[in-house]
């Protein structure tokens, strides 16, 4: 080891050790071999180490210099093997997102194997809910509120408002979805491939090609799945019968089609037409079972869609529900017969009645009616498509109660509140809602 000289300002007695500088190679002493052993044998067969690299002074011998550069190439030699190993993870996909993606494979099972769905009388009295204290269990409450201009509909879950619904009597004149029409052709467009029909209404509805059914008896030479002209099926002053499909809007009239369609609460009766459905929603061992109650009881000629309602439905219900749109559809057809002139032949039944027949089920708790009139109406229409929950079914009377029904359940001030220009929001944060005519703006504060 060399001795650095000693300071000017302090005298270094003869024999005393020097300090060692920066920079400074330090010998191992005599009796230490390991340590010499260890630096002399081959670098791959020792450990790789995790080392802090020395700042380099600004002294130091040639030494010291030369054995940092063998630190450094030691460490480059570790960095190649660290880079080496990083290849091989990385061609295996990645340790942390390889393990990440290890799990249990899907079982996969075959649904003809699983037993039959047995609906016995137990099964279907859980189906038509519980009742606790003689009253009727369920997650949702309906509540119909008839005033001097509208209907509100209003669904609670719990105490709080999850849906409201308004209809008017204006909409007799432009909510026509679902309405039966003897129309009038007034033109026909080769062009559009459309045609305008009149069904008394303030604008003509258009009626196009795809639209249409035509008989293929009175038109050879097509090819498979090819349609014939409009002009060659429609003429003008033809008089067709014909649905809404699409209501009209602002300056444009309605939508029509010749497919009709009259829904009921489990099935939708299509007239004239072999189709025959079942809602995809439904598990594969429920359609099986529809599947076969349809084929029994489909009418000859006329066609049928199972609804997704009709799930754990007995067979009894289900025709009665066909038999009563099968006499529905025999009224409209004798109605539309010998007419001349334009004319609605069915309508759609109200809101109140419509949300009967679409949500009501065994979820509903009860469904509560201000007025007399449609609560008689309403019960008369349950009583026929679901016996079970007529009961469910009661009469609101204002006159004993002092608050009003949408006040007594707080419903009208959560109306209040969603209808208002600024929306408040749980997080403190609010909602600036405007409509103008072309959209509705909707900005987040």
């Amino acid at each position: 080891m060399t001795n650095s000289e000693p300071t000017k300002d302090r005298p270094v007695p003869p024999g005393a050790p020097s300090k060692p500088k920066i920079g400074d190679s330090i010998k191992p002493p005599p009796g230490d071999t390991a340590n010499t052993e260890q630096s002399k044998a081959p670098k791959s067969d020792q450990a790789p180490r995790n080392r802090r690299r020395r700042r380099k002074g600004k002294g130091g011998s040639q030494q010291g210099g030369s054995q940092q550069g063998g630190t450094q190439q030691g460490g480059s030699q570790q960095g190649g093997e660290r880079s080496q190993n990083k290849n091989k993870a990385g061609s295996k996909g990645g340790g942390r997102n390889r393990r990440r993606r290890k799990g249990p494979k899907p079982v996969e099972v075959n649904v003809a194997d699983l037993p039959a769905v047995e609906l016995d009388e137990e099964q279907l009295a859980k189906r038509r809910g519980a009742h606790r204290d003689g009253k009727a269990l369920g997650r949702y409450q309906m509540m119909v509120h008839v005033a001097g201009d509208a209907t509100h509909i209003a669904v609670l879950e719990g105490r709080s408002l999850v849906e409201h619904y308004v209809a008017r009597p204006s909409d007799d004149v432009y909510q026509i979805h679902g309405n039966i029409y003897v129309g009038r052709v007034e033109n026909v467009l080769p062009g559009m491939e459309a045609a305008f029909v009149d069904i008394a209404t303030p604008k003509n509805a258009v009626l196009y090609r795809s639209d249409i059914t035509w008989d293929p008896e009175e038109h050879e030479g097509l090819a498979k799945g090819e349609q014939p002209r409009i002009e060659d099926v429609l003429a003008d002053k033809q008089m067709v019968l014909c649905q809404v499909t699409k209501n009209p809007i602002a300056h444009k009239g309605a939508r029509l089609t010749q497919e009709v369609s009259i829904p009921g609460r489990f099935v939708v009766f299509v007239p004239n037409s072999n189709t025959v459905g079942i809602s995809k929603r439904l598990p594969d061992q429920e359609r099986k079972r529809l599947r076969k109650i349809i084929d029994k009881a489909r009418p000859e000629g006329h066609g049928l869609i199972v609804r997704t309602a009709a799930e754990g439905i007995t067979a009894e219900e289900i025709q009665r529900d066909i038999r009563q749109l099968a006499i529905q559809w025999n009224e409209i057809a004798q109605l539309a017969q010998g007419q001349n002139s334009p004319r609605l032949i069915y309508r759609e039944p109200n809101m109140a009645v419509r949300m009967i027949r679409e949500e009501f089920n065994a979820d509903f708790r009860s469904v509560m009616i201000d007025d007399a009139d449609l609560h008689a109406e309403i019960r008369s229409y349950a009583e026929s498509v679901a016996p079970a929950l007529a009961e469910r079914i009661t009469y609101y009377d204002a006159e004993k109660d002092p608050l009003p029904m949408f006040e007594r359940y707080h419903v009208a001030e959560q109306v209040a509140k969603a209808l208002d220009r600024k929306v408040w929001l749980p997080s403190g944060g609010s909602l600036i809602i405007e409509s103008t005519e072309a959209l509705t703006v909707i900005d987040v504060n």
